[in-house]
């Protein structure tokens, strides 16, 4: 890993990683190298804040369970990860390639576990904005009478 790091493409591969379904992530990259727990996977929530509005005053929501992972390779990658919900497996799979997609194997996995994953994301959300879509109810005002 160099200090000239892209810190914007390891905040996407993260979110990705984090949103991914668990079972197909497992299917994607099956295997974990050897690695060191630094922070072994760990079950704690965090706040939720909301803002009225979209940009309102922030206001707390509620808490979400998340589960996180810190560990490092045998290379001395070391790779994070956070995952709402209590799936230790997919905390450390997903804090792997944090680790190794910061190292030269970030290449094909690029293209064998994130292009999947985002191709699938992106065709989870537009059938999602589809559906959503099939019940908008359009209003409009008729012109009446004494209105002209």
């Amino acid at each position: 890993m160099t200090a000239a790091f892209d810190t914007t493409a390891r905040q996407a591969w993260m979110g990705l990683l984090a949103r991914a379904i668990p079972a197909r992530l497992e299917q994607l990259f099956p295997d974990l190298p050897p690695h060191d727990m630094l922070r072994p996977p760990e079950v704690g929530a965090v706040m939720v804040q909301g803002r009225a509005g979209g940009t309102g005053q922030p206001f707390n929501l509620g808490e979400v369970t998340v589960t996180r992972c810190a560990l490092r390779l045998a290379s001395g990658a070391v790779g994070h990860a956070h995952v709402q919900g209590r799936d230790k497996a997919h905390a450390t799979r997903a804090a792997v390639l944090d680790a190794l997609l910061q190292t030269d194997a970030a290449a094909p996995l690029r293209a064998s576990v994130l292009a999947p994953l985002e191709a699938e994301e992106t065709a989870r959300r537009a059938t999602r904005a589809a559906k959503a879509a099939a019940t908008r109810v359009e209003f409009f005002t008729l012109v009446r009478g004494e209105d002209q």
